[in-house]
């Protein structure tokens, strides 16, 4: 029997937008996780677990990014990652 996927759509908060040191923490943490993620915007979908296809994504802050999870740890997973996605990086 398989589950839906978990959906949550997160805003960037982070003036920098997605940048390096979110992309790495996000892809960290998604590794930790058994299920798989996939990150899209309106007009791209790329695997949450790949630091590449997330730059590829270009959200500036302020977008509007599609959190998609599906596996054993999906209810774990879609709180941490959200969580990520949310947070304001300090300027670096």
């Amino acid at each position: 029997m398989s589950q839906e996927p978990l959906r949550r759509t997160v805003t960037i908060a982070s003036p920098h937008g997605l940048h390096l040191r979110p992309i790495q923490a996000f892809v960290e943490l998604a590794n930790k996780f058994q299920s798989d993620v996939t990150v899209s915007n309106a007009k791209e979908r790329v695997n949450g677990k790949s630091g590449f296809g997330l730059m590829t994504l270009a959200a500036e802050q302020g977008s509007q990014l599609t959190l998609e999870v599906s596996g054993p740890d999906a209810s774990e997973a879609i709180e941490a990652l959200a969580a990520v996605l949310a947070r304001v990086f300090p300027d670096e």
